[in-house]
């Protein structure tokens, strides 16, 4: 029987640290770069000799998928992903009170090798390709915006001309057509998978939440682990609030991390705002932390993550969405 080593990767934007144990030689350290290249090396790092690693990484942060993809496409690596509450707990077990990318790296290949080994299944094809389709519509909507801010300050310089003009027009129906074209096929995609479908249709029963946004949301939320709660996705979204404190001098307002999902932070902030003014007990939240003092934005913020919970509550009991339950208004 072949010999299983194990592995650790922390990932982050620019770097995959990696811890590898070897029988009787001290833990082995290796840095990646985080680009295509950097990803092959590390899987020759890995599996070199031939040797069968299984992998432990951390199911948390926007680049982790692409990570474990590459690694359960290769035929000597399994790939183990934790929910990120788990590692937090072992780490407090270990009573390890330093934190680094390496110190990570060494604890996700200490976790992998302690506890029972459960290999990751990728989301379904259906799923990866649902979120290429959103992604890419997300990219068209923000070329789309651009050519409209182009097209409206060349309209106060003197040296516009119509032949300008009119190929921003152009190019701005152009994205547009693209856009539609996209988002007919994404919403094909999704009626023809049951397993989308019902998720796709509770979406669409919480206000403010349209079939784009629809989309765009149940893209981003299916390909995270099942065990994730709504209160991980809030943190995976980058909603989750950042407590700024120094002694008794420095006492700055929190703000949200933003280290997380762009594409399902922008994805909640139209949806957050059209339910803000059309939904009577998600108004009545909004108002009444603006009542408590907090700033509009900081309301916003705060309906977007609750909205998150919401999403996870209908999918959950499979039920249609209660605005009762989302903000319980007095008789």
């Amino acid at each position: 029987m072949m010999d299983i080593y194990y592995a650790g990767i922390d990932v982050s934007a620019r770097t995959l640290d990696s811890a590898l144990a070897l029988p009787d030689v001290p833990v082995r350290q290796g840095h990646f770069a985080h680009t295509p290249s950097g990803h092959r090396q590390r899987i020759k790092w890995l599996t070199k000799g031939g040797r069968s690693v299984r992998v432990c990484l951390e199911a948390t942060g926007l680049y982790r998928l692409g990570v474990a993809l590459a690694l359960h496409e290769h035929r000597h690596c399994e790939v183990m992903v934790v929910n990120p509450k788990a590692i937090k707990h072992y780490a407090q077990a270990r009573q390890q009170r330093a934190k680094t990318d390496v110190l990570d790296a060494q604890l996700m290949l200490d976790y992998g090798q302690r506890l029972p080994f459960v290999p990751w299944q990728p989301p379904a094809p259906e799923i990866l390709h649902l979120q290429a389709i959103t992604r890419r519509i997300s990219q068209l909507k923000v070329e789309s915006t651009r050519e409209r801010n182009r097209l409206h300050a060349d309209a106060y310089r003197t040296g516009m001309t119509d032949l300008i003009k009119r190929d921003i027009q152009v190019n701005i129906r152009h994205l547009e057509r693209r856009r539609a074209r996209l988002e007919a096929e994404g919403q094909a995609l999704v009626l023809a998978a049951p397993s989308l479908c019902a998720p796709f249709q509770r979406l669409l029963s919480i206000p403010g939440i349209g079939e784009t946004s629809a989309l765009r949301l149940l893209a981003e939320l299916a390909v995270l682990p099942a065990e994730m709660k709504p209160p991980q996705w809030v943190a995976h979204a980058g909603l989750d609030p950042r407590p700024h404190e120094s002694g008794s001098s420095v006492l700055s307002p929190r703000r949200i991390t933003k280290a997380g999902n762009k594409y399902l932070r922008a994805a909640l902030y139209m949806p957050a705002l059209t339910a803000i003014r059309h939904q009577v007990n998600i108004k009545a939240f909004y108002d009444k932390l603006v009542a408590a003092g907090k700033k509009p934005r900081q309301a916003i913020t705060a309906v977007m993550r609750k909205l998150l919970h919401a999403i996870g509550g209908v999918w959950k009991y499979d039920q249609n969405f209660d605005g009762q339950k989302f903000y319980k208004i007095a008789a």
